[in-house]
């Protein structure tokens, strides 16, 4: 699942993929699901990341970047160059995303790393290339890519939480959920750094109190109920803390207790995330057990008869 989410150009970040003055970069994660019935938790797992894409106007400026150009007056010596993205350069980063997409990881490659040497503030090529090389098994090299990511742009939640994604394969765990927690503080609204982070501490930093939070904090901005509500049912109940209210029945048509003008139809529950930016992708589905069934809206009313019935 591809995604946006990242700021290297003229846009903020959301979501699952980057803004890099028309490029996107992907991004995302999954986790763990209390018993219901008969049925076994599962374990929470990460979202699949997808490649940062974008379109904007050529010859922006990645907001993070390094401040500085070679040669410019007041340039900080080893300051990477801020050079205008062309349109041209714009085309060879989609066709890099492109083949991404289609799995051609070879020519992506090969692509992401010429646009990388003609525009070396940018970001997103080095996170779209960390995704590659974690894909590919070669984690130092991921890490190394994300890590180069994070400089260029340090306010990207994108490149934070897709280095988390990284360091946690590598078994780097207080490092990874550092990397959540400052994805999460470079933008309080990207779900699946909140997701990512409740995965690490609780399977791999034995940190249930704050895999909680994290996980209510990624189903308020989501809407996701399975199997979200699952794990945070059974972390819960670990915790010591009363289970969630179950939302009241909404009353029958034409009760008293029906307040004056409400609708017929309840309201519709915030969607789950899907690029993200990334809005986010959700994370791959889980064989788990189904989660609270939402009330039935109360039926409409009959019409009034018609004349002569």
């Amino acid at each position: 699942m591809w995604s946006r989410a990242s700021t290297d150009m003229a846009s903020g970040q959301h979501g699952v993929a980057v803004r890099v003055a028309g490029a996107v970069v992907p991004a995302i994660v999954a986790l763990l699901l209390a018993a219901c019935g008969s049925a076994p938790p599962t374990k929470p797992t990460e979202a699949a990341s997808a490649p940062v894409a974008a379109a904007g106007k050529g010859g922006a400026t990645a907001p993070g970047a390094k401040a500085g150009t070679a040669g410019a007056p007041g340039a900080a010596p080893g300051a990477v160059p801020n050079v205008p993205v062309t349109a041209r350069g714009k085309a060879d980063f989609d066709r890099a995303v492109g083949f991404m997409r289609s799995g051609n990881n070879t020519e992506a490659e090969l692509e992401f790393k010429q646009v990388a040497l003609q525009f070396p503030q940018l970001s997103a090529p080095y996170v779209n290339l960390g995704i590659l090389y974690r894909k590919a098994g070669r984690l130092e090299q991921s890490e190394d890519a994300l890590k180069t990511a994070v400089e260029r742009n340090d306010g990207s939640a994108v490149a934070w939480t897709e280095l988390g994604a990284t360091q946690r394969l590598r078994g780097e765990f207080p490092n990874a959920a550092a990397s959540y927690e400052k994805a999460i503080s470079d933008d309080p609204n990207f779900a699946p750094a909140y997701r990512n982070l409740g995965v690490v501490s609780d399977l791999y930093l034995g940190d249930p109190e704050r895999a909680l939070t994290a996980f209510e904090h990624y189903k308020e901005l989501t809407g996701e109920e399975k199997p979200v509500s699952g794990w945070i049912a059974e972390l819960r109940a670990r915790t010591g803390k009363p289970p969630l209210k179950r939302p009241s029945a909404a009353p029958a048509a034409g009760s008293s207790e029906a307040a004056p003008g409400a609708s017929d139809a309840a309201p519709a529950a915030p969607g789950a995330s899907g690029d993200p930016a990334s809005g986010q992708s959700a994370a791959p589905g889980q064989n788990s057990a189904p989660g609270q069934k939402p009330a039935d809206p109360p039926p409409a009313a009959a019409p009034p008869p018609k004349a002569g019935e």
